[in-house]
Formats: C-alpha cells, sequence, structure tokens
C-alpha cells in the first residue's frame, strides 16, 4: 500500500473517534481561575516562530494526562448530532485510553503501534496495527503531540496561528500543511495555560 493511501486510511480511522470538544487537565494541574478585570491578548499569527516560543514558555510538562470530553457527531438522516461522554488518560510513551461511558460504553487504546477497540467485556472490535498500515504510526504520533501540544513536533505537519492572553493563557490553530490529512482534517484548535485545556478538531 502506497504512504498517501496507508495515511488516509489510518487518519480516517483516528477521526473516526476524534473529539469535536474535549476539556482536559493535567492530573496534577491545581484548578486556575481569572482575576477581575481584563486580560491583555498578544496576536502572533503573523508571526509563527515567536508564537511557538512564547506558548512553550507558558507550557508545563506532565507525564500523565486525565481528562473529560465531550464528542459530537452528525449522523446522516438525524436531526440531531450523536453525543458521546467518558474520558481519557494520555500517559507519555505509553499511549492513549479513551473510555467512552455514554450512550454506548468502549475503549479505544492508541499506542504508536496500534489503535485497539474494546466493548465493555474486553472483546476486541477492531484492531489496526503499524505493521499492516505504517502511515497509522505518524497519525498516532501526531495524535500525541496534538493532546500534549507538543509544538515542534505539530509545526511539521500544521502551519501554527493564534495568540496569547494574559501571563498564562494561549490559544492555537492547526491548519494541516498535508492534503491527504485535510481529507479528514479542516483544523485544530488548542486552547490552554500550563496544560491543554482545550482540544477542538473541525
Amino acid at each position: 500500500m502506497n504512504r498517501c493511501k496507508s495515511w488516509t486510511l489510518a487518519m480516517a480511522c483516528v477521526c473516526a473517534w476524534s473529539v469535536s470538544g474535549l476539556t482536559a487537565a493535567a492530573s496534577n494541574a491545581a484548578s486556575t481561575s481569572s482575576a477581575g478585570g481584563t486580560e491583555s491578548t498578544v496576536d502572533y499569527s503573523s508571526d509563527s516562530a515567536r508564537l511557538v516560543g512564547e506558548v512553550r514558555k507558558r507550557l508545563q510538562s506532565a507525564a500523565v494526562v486525565r481528562g473529560q470530553f465531550e464528542q459530537k457527531k452528525s449522523v446522516r438522516g438525524f436531526k440531531h448530532p450523536l453525543i458521546s461522554t467518558g474520558d481519557f488518560i494520555v500517559a507519555q510513551d505509553a499511549g492513549v485510553l479513551w473510555h467512552t461511558k455514554a450512550p454506548f460504553e468502549s475503549r479505544v487504546t492508541v499506542t504508536r503501534e496500534r489503535i485497539l477497540t474494546t466493548q465493555v467485556d474486553g472483546q476486541v472490535t477492531s484492531r489496526m496495527d503499524a505493521k499492516d498500515e505504517p502511515g497509522l504510526r505518524a497519525v498516532n504520533e501526531m495524535l500525541f503531540a496534538v493532546m500534549a501540544a507538543d509544538l515542534s513536533v505539530l509545526a511539521q505537519r500544521f502551519v501554527i496561528s493564534g495568540g496569547v492572553n494574559g501571563s498564562e493563557g494561549w490559544k492555537l490553530t492547526l491548519t494541516p500543511k498535508d492534503k491527504a490529512l485535510t481529507q479528514w482534517l479542516s483544523r485544530i484548535e488548542l486552547e490552554g495555560d500550563r496544560f491543554v485545556r482545550t482540544v477542538r478538531m473541525h
């Protein structure tokens, strides 16, 4: 299978369960609140390198990130989108565990080598391995980079724009450079402070 087709198939698999809106917080992160008054916003959209550098200064590394997600999917023939909720764990050098609790319980485990979907009883419903689909490894690495806001990795595949807010906040928009990726993803929006707080895939 050629690289483009493999990448496209891998991306389709990931996007089948990717978020349209999730809130993520590191397990050891203290909650933050905004002080009274209006915080200044600086737009670095015209200077991507400077933006990436500024956001890196604000981010802290976390070995494990835990959070909850709400996923909305539009289904042809249905007036309202299907809403799924659950939680997730992102562990550096290990992978992502995506646990959907409602409306139907399931688990998706993503490592650099495979994507595995299981039912609540442990039965495997789908499995995709990098040895069979070489593009999967690149897609999974991209997913890890998104969840951890690894800007050095993301800058290789996305045009990064956005700005910073106050002393800690930041918001980024990532636009794919790869035409194969644009078939499944028009942009990614990341928002956070010391940690990634919100991820939206469109």
